[in-house]
């Protein structure tokens, strides 16, 4: 009986069932009906603890989604209005891409250099072995179709794929299976592509880690993070499965840092999702309209033992590859909250590798 009042007091007060919708007073069936119809909001973001910009965010992927359907459906030999052909645009893009592909990573060379294997040295002649592997695909891909597109060899089923991706401007499935999450079109993931070729180049050049590891260019970021953790376990004889990463965001860019620290790591590239960081107060705070996905300063990541986690005032905020989120999961970073974390739990708020 007692629980009995208690459900009737709290719906029988100013309790909301959502942000401005309060409780209907006590009635029958279709007065309810009629209650909900006459007052319940319309469906906005709010309503569901996410920020305006959740909805911009949709639209604009809907209406991205619509712009790639109608140019899917238009005529493959005069398609935006112009006179030249699928073949001559083909071999237009496959040309610029063949152009700036630099050579493939030696990695047999790579390994032969290398005095003493540590976990940064290992994760760069992975990412360097990964990278090559890619790079000799788009090659060997480029150079069939090309040759196809000269008459010299038949057009395939592959290359005819390849043809449309290259068309439509999109990543061919082929590339995809060897590279990295990714939901950019063509030529900002090409363009992607050379920038990460560009800081292996200066990593692997004497070895040494680079001041600021710009983390979402790598194929592999766990293993990089991992790294982190076993360094400082083996400089300090720790166990490896009682340790945890600690972040400590920074005021600074990229450019403002001119060395490694002495332990773990400066990392860069990440986006927030959701929410801003606020580098004032150092913490998360609401989003600013129309900013989707802000950049994130530099951040500094060590190892600590799992003992001297800090739990409290701290959101574990999951950082993703993709927007796509779910099979993208990278790893988590507690960052710091005056809010409780459901408000941010609510929101969907995480860290993104890339803004798209």
């Amino acid at each position: 009986m007692n629980r009995r009042l208690r459900h009737i007091a709290v719906l029988d007060g100013n309790f909301e069932l959502a942000p401005g919708f309060s409780s209907p007073p006590t009635s029958d069936y279709k007065e309810y009906h009629r209650y909900i119809d006459d007052n319940l909001p319309p469906e906005l973001p709010y309503l569901y603890g996410l920020h305006p910009n959740a909805e911009i965010g949709v639209l604009t992927k809907m209406a991205d989604k619509l712009f790639k359907t109608i140019l899917e459906m238009q005529p493959r030999d005069t398609a935006g209005g112009t006179a030249s052909s699928k073949e001559e645009k083909v071999k237009a893009m496959l040309d610029e891409i063949m152009e700036k592909l630099p050579d493939s990573f030696n990695v047999a060379e790579l390994i032969a250099r290398v005095e003493e294997r540590t976990p940064y040295i290992s994760v760069a002649i992975q990412e360097c072995d990964r990278m090559s592997m890619l790079t000799t695909e788009i090659r060997r891909s480029l150079k069939e179709l090309e040759l196809g597109l000269k008459g010299d060899l038949t057009i395939s089923e592959h290359m005819e794929l390849l043809m449309n991706s290259l068309y439509l401007n999109e990543v061919p499935a082929r590339w995809e299976k060897l590279a990295y999450p990714s939901l950019q079109p063509l030529g900002a993931w090409y363009g992607d592509l050379l920038l990460r070729i560009k800081e292996l180049e200066a990593w692997v050049a004497e070895f040494n880690l680079p001041s600021v590891v710009w983390l979402p260019g790598l194929f592999n970021p766990q293993s990089f993070l991992t790294a982190i953790m076993q360094t400082t376990a083996r400089k300090n004889e720790w166990p490896l499965d009682r340790m945890v990463l600690t972040v400590d965001v920074t005021k600074k860019a990229k450019e403002e840092f001119t060395g490694a620290p002495r332990e773990g790591a400066y990392i860069h590239g990440l986006f927030m999702e959701g929410a801003r960081w606020d580098t004032g107060t150092g913490m998360i705070q609401e989003s600013l309209l129309k900013e989707l996905t802000p950049a994130m300063p530099v951040i500094y990541i060590k190892a600590i033992p799992v003992d001297k986690k800090e739990t409290k005032g701290v959101y574990e905020c999951p950082v993703y590859r993709t927007r796509q989120r779910g099979p993208t999961f990278v790893w988590t970073f507690n960052l710091k909250t005056k809010e409780r974390p459901q408000k941010w739990i609510l929101a969907g708020v995480c860290l993104l590798c890339s803004a798209e």
